[in-house]
């Protein structure tokens, strides 16, 4: 890297916007939306889809509400230009849906376009030419009246093949490549002689699609110019403003949730950014993070682990485990203390909410999610509650707790937490890796439920005369039989006093609870003891049984075990 990189780049002239209105508005509504993954995404492929993983990816994003998608290049060649044909033939696009064509100013390609669409029901003709001073002069070496010149040909190509497309109703839409690259006076130049041409109304409106082809500038460099071009090209109410960003600075998201701030009325896309270089505008991180501003995105990704795998079967891409929304790890928390706010504010909303219904139980009850660390409830894109925590070294005893409550219904007492926590991140931390819940479990029954020395229960009985209860206890003591006898108000006070009895130091249960297994468990109840020795030392017991008096005899003896 060069020690004054000023000397080879410098930066991009801002737009000059002084009363610029953008910062002090509010996104209300969702965009009109258009996915160009079967083109746009498609062309940055190393293997390109083929017709079968076209059409599957098609009906994905039909299913997922897309009224307009960018269907393809039909004049690129025989893939593409059959592709189209078996949508239209077939009649696989729904009749609420546009399906959306590239073409260049070429008039053979133009041609080749309009036979490709033919019998179609709604049908979008994108027209583009590149208009930034660097294409000007590398790739095209012309003037800015000759590169005017190209797009008012083609527009006029365009206009003039309308004939052919009887029965069809079109929408056209035409993009000065490179906007962002582009000066705004030029770009509004370019577009309103192409607007001369195609003669938009407010009741045909036209699109005008302004794309961030590469990132060139901060996002809100992009919020002006199109802010300014809203606000000083001809005709505004006949147009739909459009965007199509890229993610060269990584800012794609920023510059299109901006540049609606700032006047645009429709976003281009693809489904998890996939792209040239480093990609397109994510569409779900977009439409979620409206969603989660309680904006209707007007599109469905309620089982959103489906679509991704829809999208990994078709392109062969696949999403990383950080991408918002749909990664593997992003409703995923390994630290103790997001782990514990997470479990804790979980129990809340469920606490507080029908499981059904998400309407408040009274009028001044809030309804509304606040989770800590969670934008929004996993459970609305269909994720599962088991995925938003995971346990490895870093984790804590919140973590620990959760997995064993959500899996397997064993609801540790907040002191046991703090006990068996530390116990299973030292274990964690030896195997250095992630463990699963059933490893937690595994952990907690060796160290609490399977301790079986130096004490281990052969049979308990009781009986109760006069509000006092009598117990005789069977036992193992490091294999020999010992035989205790106590009384008490209780079968554990009772237990307590045959141990004093028979000459053990002097203990005393300071914390008892218990509570029904989850169905499907090989018993039905467990219990957690926490004894406390006469020098003052504390110990917690677990023990399960299908009885819930000798579940808590095996809690006692699992604390004395534990010493």
């Amino acid at each position: 890297m060069l020690k004054e990189p000023s000397k080879k780049y410098r930066p991009f002239p801002p737009v000059h916007l002084p009363d610029r209105q953008w910062p002090n508005r509010t996104l209300t509504r969702a965009p009109r939306w258009c996915s160009v993954d079967l083109r746009d995404g498609n062309q940055a492929l190393a293997i390109p889809m083929n017709i079968s993983q076209k059409l599957e990816l098609f009906h994905a994003l039909v299913k997922c509400g897309f009224k307009e998608i960018e269907v393809g290049f039909p004049s690129a060649n025989n893939t593409e230009f059959t592709f189209n044909r078996r949508l239209i033939e077939e009649r696989r696009a729904p009749e609420d849906v546009w399906l959306q064509v590239l073409v260049q100013a070429r008039e053979d390609l133009i041609e080749r376009t309009f036979e490709s669409l033919v019998g179609a029901r709604k049908a979008i003709i994108h027209l583009y030419n590149s208009t930034s001073p660097a294409q000007r002069r590398v790739v095209f070496g012309m003037s800015k009246a000759q590169i005017v010149q190209v797009a008012v040909r083609g527009a006029r190509m365009i206009k003039d093949r309308l004939p052919q497309l009887q029965g069809t109703e079109v929408m056209l839409q035409y993009s000065p490549e490179s906007f962002s690259a582009t000066e705004v006076e030029f770009a509004k130049e370019i577009s309103e002689a192409v607007m001369d041409v195609w003669q938009p109304t407010p009741e045909r409106k036209m699109i005008l699609n302004l794309p961030d082809t590469v990132e060139v500038a901060m996002p809100n460099v992009y919020a002006d110019q199109i802010e300014w071009i809203c606000r000083h090209i001809r005709n505004r109410e006949s147009l739909i403003i459009s965007l199509h960003t890229h993610n060269d600075r990584d800012t794609g998201t920023a510059a299109t949730e901006l540049g609606l701030l700032a006047g645009a009325d429709r976003v281009e896309g693809t489904l998890f950014g996939n792209g040239e270089r480093t990609g397109n505008l994510d569409l779900v991180t977009v439409a979620l993070n409206l969603y989660m501003h309680g904006i209707d995105p007007k599109l469905d990704f309620s089982n959103l682990n489906a679509i991704r795998q829809v999208y990994e079967r078709c392109t062969g891409m696949s999403v990383p485990p950080r991408q918002p929304y749909a990664g593997e790890l992003v409703f995923t928390a390994f630290s103790g203390s997001h782990q514990d706010a997470i479990r804790k504010g979980l129990n809340e909303w469920k606490e507080k909410h029908h499981t059904s219904n998400l309407e408040p139980r009274t009028s001044n009850e809030v309804a509304y999610w606040d989770v800590p660390y969670l934008t929004l409830d996993p459970a609305d894109i269909g994720r599962q509650y088991r995925e938003v925590i995971r346990v490895n070294a870093q984790s804590g005893k919140g973590g620990v707790a959760y997995l064993l409550e959500s899996e397997f219904g064993i609801e540790l007492p907040k002191e046991l937490q703090r006990e068996f926590g530390p116990i299973a991140n030292n274990e964690v931390d030896r195997l250095g890796r992630e463990v699963s819940g059933a490893e937690l479990k595994a952990m907690f029954w060796r160290e609490y439920i399977e301790r079986t020395a130096p004490w281990q229960l052969l049979g308990f009985e009781t009986e109760s005369r006069n509000g006092v209860v009598r117990c005789r206890a069977r036992l193992l003591r490091d294999g020999k039989p010992v035989e205790l006898a106590g009384e008490g108000n209780g079968p554990l006070a009772a237990l307590v006093h045959g141990f004093s009895q028979a000459g053990v130091p002097r203990f005393e249960i300071s914390s008892y609870s218990e509570h029904a297994l989850s169905a499907g468990e090989e018993a039905s109840a467990i219990a957690y003891i926490q004894i406390k020795h006469k020098d003052g030392r504390t110990r917690w017991g677990a023990g399960v049984d299908t009885n819930i008096e000798l579940a808590s005899v095996r809690a006692v003896l699992s604390a004395l075990n534990r010493g």
